[in-house]
């Protein structure tokens, strides 16, 4: 007979672990020299901050659930559970890391079968952690969250990303960044999606796009926005935003509007 997790208790412990990550990887920067810097991809670095930190969270996982499998970016062929899988990225926002830009998160989600149950987003330079578990609020450090309340995209604030090396869609992504330029409050690029995520499931940015994400990139940031009372969606509106490589994350209330302008420039991939 399967136990059900606590996943309030679970949910806790992974903030612990984020916590004492967020102390490595701001400790390591101090210290890091352009030397020890591979180059993984076009303009995509890694470094060997990245694989230690890596290491460090899945040990630390692996402990708390030892039936879990993982999904992540750094380590191939990693085992896959038969129910349960962490999606984890110790260190999203890589290139801001190396330039010494100071924004960067942790991100670790649950899987469980087909479902998300958990997810933390620990945002390091500031100390802010995200999370929620499968039917709770959404928190950042203990205090409960919520997404925002403007009912317009005018009245928005907009956040994106620009693609690393998928540049196939990239002329309509520059028509609907320019009509976000003319009809938002502004919009930003902070070079992490986890924290964008979190920063719209607390009310900071009205919404969020980006196609050619991965997984770990995604899971508990999109996670924690529907736990803080917002949607997350794939560019037609659908729900395949996790593997699915394009989403759309919002207030709920400018989701549709978001929407329609997404339509008339994208060609929908079904």
């Amino acid at each position: 007979m399967h136990h059900p997790l606590n996943l309030e208790n679970l949910t806790n412990e992974v903030t612990r672990l984020t916590q004492n990550l967020t102390s490595y990887l701001n400790k390591e920067i101090t210290e890091m020299k352009q030397d020890i810097i591979e180059v993984k991809g076009l303009h995509n670095f890694v470094t060997y901050v990245d694989k230690n930190a890596e290491h460090q969270i899945m040990q630390a996982l692996e402990l708390l659930l030892p039936e879990a499998g993982f999904i992540a970016e750094e380590t191939e062929n990693t085992r896959k559970g038969q129910r349960y899988n962490w999606i984890i990225d110790p260190l999203d926002g890589t290139t801001n890391y190396i330039h010494g830009i100071p924004l960067y998160s942790i991100s670790i989600a649950l899987l469980d079968k087909n479902e998300i149950v958990l997810g933390v987003v620990h945002e390091a330079v500031r100390d802010e952690c995200f999370f929620a578990w499968k039917g709770s609020a959404a928190f950042m450090n203990g205090q409960p969250i919520s997404v925002s309340k403007s009912e317009k995209l005018n009245d928005s604030l907009m956040a994106t990303g620009f693609p690393y090396y998928d540049y196939s869609k990239l002329d309509p992504y520059l028509e609907i960044f320019r009509h976000m330029m003319k009809y938002s409050h502004g919009i930003r690029r902070l070079g992490s999606a986890a924290a964008d995520l979190a920063y719209v499931a607390c009310g900071r940015f009205e919404g969020f796009y980006e196609y050619g994400l991965s997984s770990w990139d995604v899971a508990a940031g999109a996670f924690i926005v529907k736990a803080a009372g917002g949607k997350v969606s794939d560019f037609n509106g659908g729900s395949d935003f996790i593997f699915g490589r394009e989403i759309l994350a919002s207030n709920a209330l400018i989701h549709e509007e978001i929407l329609s302008i997404m339509k008339k420039y994208f060609t929908p991939k079904y």
